[in-house]
């Protein structure tokens, strides 16, 4: 078992890479829309479909806004609280109840964990966090689970691969969006 100190409390994040990634993917899927449909004349008025963009994302940000919280009782996966309850919901579970950490094979053959409870629930290990292994190492000292197989589900490089793409995907908008806004001209 490492040997890690933990005083009140530890909180982890989405990482930055995979936030960043995944806003301006979304950004770039959905950004010359709006440009799109003023010069097809579609018969959704532009303020709708913007109204919907900007909603949308707002619940991307408030989905990638997770936090993990590790403290001397247990482990908590939550929001802020400017996120509803009714859009993503949280769990906490305390140490002494955690039986076991669980692979289970995704439909796409990754490999993600899970805590087992005494009462025989799953929770998620959450897997995007900065400080992954950190994290792990935390869980570790204070269930004593050997968790020296865990690793991420994503390594950086795929998040990296995806990024460059979603770049030049946004590079490709640009030219969409000025040609859509000389055809309106």
């Amino acid at each position: 078992m490492p040997d890690i100190q933990q005083t009140s409390q530890s909180i982890f994040y989405i990482s930055p890479l995979i936030r960043i990634t995944l806003l301006g993917l979304y950004t770039a899927l959905t950004g010359p829309l709006p440009f799109l449909a003023k010069v097809t004349a579609t018969p959704i008025p532009v303020e709708v479909l913007v109204a919907g963009l900007v909603f949308g994302f707002v619940l991307l940000y408030a989905a990638l806004s997770e936090r993990v919280v590790l403290d001397d009782q247990g482990i908590s996966v939550n929001y802020p609280n400017w996120v509803p309850n009714l859009f993503r919901r949280g769990w906490s579970l305390p140490w002494t109840e955690i039986k076991a950490l669980k692979p289970r094979t995704t439909g796409q053959g990754g490999l993600v964990y899970y805590f087992l409870s005494q009462s025989g629930a799953g929770y998620l290990l959450p897997m995007r966090v900065s400080g992954f292994t950190r994290l792990v190492q935390l869980v570790e000292a204070k269930t004593g689970l050997d968790t020296k197989d865990v690793r991420p589900l994503a390594q950086p490089w795929m998040y990296f691969i995806l990024l460059a793409f979603t770049l030049l995907l946004l590079l490709s908008d640009s030219w969409t969006i000025w040609t859509a806004i000389e055809l309106g001209h």
